[in-house]
């Protein structure tokens, strides 16, 4: 993975490829044709740096169907000394790990003028889904960064995107963002100059969302918001963080107004695919196997440009530095199961490695 010829990307071209197809139409007769394979021109770049991976926030009392398989894998618990899990890590040197998930918008910043008790998650059926707010301790947040330095990992965080709004029966939230706490740790971050490569605002909040939605328009000018936060921060700094949202579910009219109206704020257009379906499923090894379940993740793509106006997407894969001003869209959990994968196929936990694609947009 470390080659120069792989760190410049490459691309793999056949000049033209011939050669002669036999189709069995009955037993004693054959048709024979021949296929032109014309690789002049690339229909897609690969990065060498294209492998990702989630550290999810799910406390140990997570359960799906009778399964409670999250243990202690999340941020605030994972056993960051733990030599194999190092190892593993650094063998994908860079690997990209996105910190988030479903409950990073309801996590609160410890910072360096509010160093309060940080409270873990609970459980509370009442709550937005099912969980009390936490906390993220800052030396917690330390041990984090002192890890992923050593591993030579590459950084995303998903910001709570839902601080400051007001969050209505009818599954919307509404109102501004508040990018106090979010400012405070960012600040931070930047002062003990822990390596970012992307600040990520919300999850799977665009469209009618998952548990609750916010509309796009009001996504857009959080995410502007985010973006002068960055800029002032990072003022100075040859490399300022990507600004990246809204890592949800594709809905092509919310794409498209979102996009839209961040020109010129936004880095990474970041989209959710879990086309395996449910971990419950006891066939799940057959769709990870099932050459037509894998190809549709490239149904979004389609509407994508069909929506936001692509012209001759370039798929990428791997967060690279273009050469031109852009914005691209990212997959963060692609060809995922979401929920338990375990308990229903031979209690192995069944998944693929995700990857971070993305398509240029503009």
């Amino acid at each position: 993975m470390g080659s120069s010829l792989l760190q410049k990307r490459w691309c793999v071209s056949v000049c033209v490829l011939c050669f002669s197809l036999t189709s069995g139409v009955n037993a004693d007769k054959t048709v024979d044709g021949t296929v032109f394979v014309d690789g002049k021109r690339p229909i897609a770049w690969t990065d060498e740096n294209f492998i990702c991976a989630t550290l999810d926030w799910w406390p140990p009392e997570k359960c799906d169907y009778g399964n409670c398989s999250w243990g202690h894998a999340s941020l605030l618990n994972l056993d960051l000394k733990n030599v194999v899990f190092l190892n593993a890590v650094k063998a994908f040197s860079p690997l990209k790990i996105r910190l988030g998930g479903t409950l990073q918008d309801k996590v609160i910043y410890q910072t360096e003028d509010s160093r309060g008790p940080c409270k873990p998650f609970a459980e509370s059926p009442s709550e937005l889904f099912g969980y009390t707010d936490a906390c993220l301790p800052l030396a917690r947040w330390d041990e984090l960064n002192s890890f992923f330095k050593e591993a030579e990992a590459v950084i995303i965080f998903g910001l709570n995107a839902l601080h400051g709004k007001s969050i209505h029966p009818n599954y919307t939230a509404t109102g501004p963002w508040n990018p106090s706490n979010a400012a405070s740790f960012i600040r931070y971050t930047a002062k003990k100059g822990y390596q970012i490569y992307g600040w990520e605002l919300g999850n799977e909040l665009c469209g009618k969302g998952i548990g609750v939605g916010v509309a796009a328009d009001t996504y857009a000018s959080d995410t502007i918001v985010l973006y002068n936060l960055i800029r002032d921060i990072y003022k100075g700094d040859n490399a300022k963080p990507q600004i990246i949202g809204p890592g949800g579910f594709f809905d092509s009219g919310w794409f498209e107004q979102y996009i839209a109206k961040t020109a010129g704020s936004l880095d990474a257009v970041t989209h959710h695919i879990y086309n395996l379906g449910s971990g419950r499923n006891e066939h799940l090894i057959y769709r990870i196997l099932n050459p037509s379940v894998l190809d549709g993740g490239s149904d979004v793509f389609k509407a994508l440009e069909a929506s936001s106006g692509v012209r001759e997407p370039q798929q990428l894969l791997g967060l690279v530095n273009l050469e031109e001003p852009t914005i691209v869209a990212v997959i963060e959990s692609q060809m995922h199961s979401f929920l338990a994968s375990g308990k229903f196929n031979q209690h192995k936990h069944i998944d693929f490695l995700a990857s971070c694609s993305m398509q240029k947009c503009r």
